[in-house]
């Protein structure tokens, strides 16, 4: 019987074909004390379990296809870093020491410990990383319990009519369909040859969403349930447009999905043609189309569609999984350097905007800031100490950001941006500490560069008092993704209020049309780097408004380019104006 699966669209496309189980990783802990004369015991129990997945990981490392993404590498990396992280290791050794738990039930508790500390974490990105902290966990216990991965075993079955539609051949399509699944799981499953992914949890930048679209693969995450209603071998269709999985399909259906897929193919081939054209629109206005990073080695993936530069290089990445116990528990200059160095290198003479290092209160990176998670302060980390804040409030981990981001520019043209400001006092500061970092190399006798300084608009209060910024930066960015949640006092993380963010809402439209016409007024550029930015179906709308420079994850920019190539500024210029005047912008863009 056809039934359908609703979940979130992370990677567009239609896929269709046989569903590859993976079986829940979630693995069954005993729960026991153990004597004091077994403590040493328990704890080499957990340490051989680590280590035998970090040399796993190890090998998939070395035998990583060439052709292999560069989101799957940085994921293993992260990996590598959670199990290496001391507040892991020292953690689990502290549970069974003080409170005499058995190995594996001191691992889960000290991973529900750090779970919580992610669930906390305002940041989209780094809050999608506690799947990956789970992953690890259970692929220790798997190992310290001799277990196999979790692949469920294909049971063959008659051929259906759907089977004979499809050509049922030895190349039919693979779906993965999992609770969740890990980059080193995915290398192990035939190299990512799937055709699409399924999975019950996840969001928009969980580590399954970034693979799928790095390798341009339809796939739907937060699809409830879907590992158990889905069946192996049933065959499954995937519109990563709308978000829907179809199980079991009919003929008539199959065969609409199929046109629709084969669509969907010529438009990818189209739009690929459209690589070197220059992003011009039909009234000879030139857009500017960069790429959202969070590694320096996606350089070569935002070459490869055509960005003329990264509109926003994610510091923070830099600094995830670390350990808050050590005294070299942060990247230092020399490592940020390198890192910087790759990037811009990469760009090959290209612009690269930086962000700096987006942290929130809830992940302190400092072992002097550590907090309870039962502090009162710290019930609303969206409000707390983040991004700037934090930054100012630890001046040298700042300074040696700004230093290492200083010596990258003489290597080729950097942008250097700074978040969730609001205040003429931070503004201040932040001034100072640049200039601070420029006199340290001087005295240094080290190399650096100019960079351009600009400001993220992703406070209400910073869209409000746009010329106290314009006065002090270079350019502007709006972070719409926060600019929405702020302005809305919607939790973007909330499942009860999700439908609530709208980017729609005439006051987020008012704020993003004002910073665009005070920058261009003032003859700075202006730029969004958030999700409306890769959204095709608000690209005529932000054109209209007068945004000319887009940032976005590489795999949105050639279709954002089509949609720029087909518009005529002059004539969506009247037209935004009267959705920005609609009580109703939504139903406003549709009926105009």
């Amino acid at each position: 019987m056809t039934f359908s699966i609703h979940g979130s669209a992370v990677a567009r496309g239609i896929a269709i074909g046989r569903a590859v189980l993976v079986a829940s990783s979630r693995v069954d802990v005993a729960h026991y004390f153990i004597e004091a004369s077994q403590i040493q015991a328990e704890v080499a129990r957990v340490r051989a379990g680590r280590d035998a997945v970090v040399d796993e990981i190890h090998r998939l490392q070395a035998a990583m296809p060439k052709d292999a993404p560069q989101e799957l590498t940085a994921l293993l990396d992260v990996h590598l870093m959670l199990l290496q992280d001391e507040m892991l290791t020292s953690g689990v050794k502290q549970w069974i020491t003080d409170r005499l738990y058995n190995a594996e039930w001191a691992l889960t508790s000290q991973m529900e410990v750090l779970a919580r500390q992610f669930d906390e974490m305002e940041d989209e990105y780094l809050r999608e990383r506690k799947a990956d902290l789970e992953q690890v966990v259970e692929r220790v216990l798997r190992y310290m319990r001799g277990t196999a991965a979790p692949v469920a075993h294909s049971t063959p079955r008659r051929k259906t009519q759907q089977d004979l539609l499809l050509d049922d051949t030895v190349d039919v399509p693979l779906i993965l369909v999992a609770h969740d699944v890990s980059p080193a799981d995915m290398l192990q499953f035939k190299q990512s040859v799937f055709a699409g992914f399924v999975t019950d949890v996840g969001g928009k930048t969980s580590h399954t969403a970034i693979v799928a679209r790095s390798l341009d693969i339809p796939a739907v995450v937060g699809a409830r349930l879907s590992s158990q209603l889905i069946r192996q071998d049933d065959w499954i269709i995937i519109d990563g447009e709308a978000g829907v999985v179809i199980v079991d399909p009919s003929p008539i259906i199959l065969a609409e999905y199929g046109f629709k897929q084969r669509q969907g193919e010529l438009e990818r081939t189209r739009l690929a043609r459209l690589r070197n054209t220059p992003a011009i629109t039909l009234d000879g206005q030139r857009v500017e189309l960069l790429a959202n990073i969070e590694m320096p080695e996606d350089a070569a993936n935002a070459l490869s569609v055509g960005a003329t530069g990264v509109g926003l290089f994610r510091s923070e990445f830099l600094f995830m999984g670390r350990s808050t116990q050590t005294q070299n528990h942060l990247p230092d200059e020399d490592e940020q350097y390198q890192a910087y160095v790759r990037a811009v290198l990469g760009m090959q003479g290209l612009p690269v905007t930086i962000r700096t290092v987006d942290v929130g209160a809830d992940k302190p990176l400092d072992s002097r800031h550590d907090r309870t998670l039962n502090d009162e302060a710290h019930l609303n980390p969206a409000l707390g100490l983040r991004a700037i804040r934090w930054s100012l409030a630890d001046p040298a981990m700042f300074l040696t950001q700004l230093r290492a981001i200083l010596r990258a520019a003489a290597l080729g043209p950097v942008n250097l941006l700074i978040p969730m400001l609001a205040h003429l006092s931070e503004i201040r500061q932040t001034l100072a500490l640049i200039d601070q970092a420029r006199a340290e190399l001087v005295q240094r006798g080290q190399a650096f560069g100019p960079v351009r300084l600009g400001a993220m608009i992703e406070i209400p209060a910073a869209a409000l008092t746009l010329k106290t910024f314009l006065r002090y930066f270079d350019f502007l960015s709006v972070g719409t993704n926060d600019l929405i949640q702020y302005t809305l006092a919607i939790d973007r993380a909330d499942e009860s209020v999700a439908h609530l963010y709208d980017p729609l809402h005439p006051a987020v439209l008012h704020l993003v049309a004002e910073t665009i016409a005070q920058g261009h007024a003032q003859g700075k550029s202006v730029s969004v780097c958030g999700e409306m930015a890769g959204d095709v179906s608000l690209t005529r709308l932000l054109l209209g408004m007068g945004l000319r420079s887009f940032s976005m994850h590489p795999s949105q920019i050639l279709a954002v380019k089509q949609e720029v190539l087909r518009a005529d500024t002059v004539k969506l210029r009247a037209w935004a104006q009267k959705v920005l005047e609609a009580e109703d912008p939504a139903e406003a863009m549709t009926s105009t």
